[in-house]
């Protein structure tokens, strides 16, 4: 029981503490896009700007809600959430040094979990009942499962080098190599 409970804390954790560094990359990009433009970046809350974060997330949890009123809105708004679910249990395959989880097939889980945010993306098209969302959808699946070959195939060389799947293996194996 404790070991579940221990668990479950380290896995909320580790979801706060990626959500904040996106946060913080996000205002990192937006400052180098600042300068690349030869304009101010977001610099105008807190020191240097480093508030801006926080100032988004209350700006977009306190702005009006849009309802598509021919939509199919419980899947509209489920899909986004779903797709944001796939993307964090993604990062349970990172080998940490506390030994937190070890997958022996960790890299097939990877591809299963990234190939269904494929279904998120399609489902968030189809359910606004907007044929240009459609479209939209589709070009971004298309898009996204031939990326995901490639990659596949990619990841599937390294697996002939290293004979597993396991992610910890991937770890090792760069251990004394550069």
């Amino acid at each position: 029981m404790l070991g579940y409970l221990f668990f479950v804390v380290v896995f909320l954790l580790l979801i706060l503490f990626v959500l904040v560094g996106v946060a913080f990359l996000t205002l990192l990009e937006r400052s180098v896009l600042g300068y690349v433009h030869i304009r101010k970046g977001p610099n105008s809350v807190g020191f240097v700007g480093i508030l801006q974060p926080f100032s988004d997330a209350i700006k977009l949890f306190s702005s009006e809600q849009y309802f598509p009123l021919v939509s199919n809105y419980l899947v509209y708004y489920f899909s986004p959430v779903f797709g944001l679910f796939l993307s964090l249990l993604v990062w349970l395959l990172i080998p940490y040094l506390s030994g937190f989880i070890s997958f022996e097939l960790g890299l097939l889980f990877f591809l299963a979990c990234t190939s269904l945010g494929v279904y998120t993306v399609m489902v968030a098209g189809w359910s606004s009942n907007s044929s240009y969302s459609l479209l939209g959808g589709l070009r971004a699946l298309a898009q996204t499962i031939s990326y995901e070959v490639s990659l596949a195939f990619i990841l599937f060389s390294f697996v002939i080098l290293i004979c597993s799947y396991n992610l910890v293996y991937f770890y090792l194996f760069q251990f004394y190599i550069w």
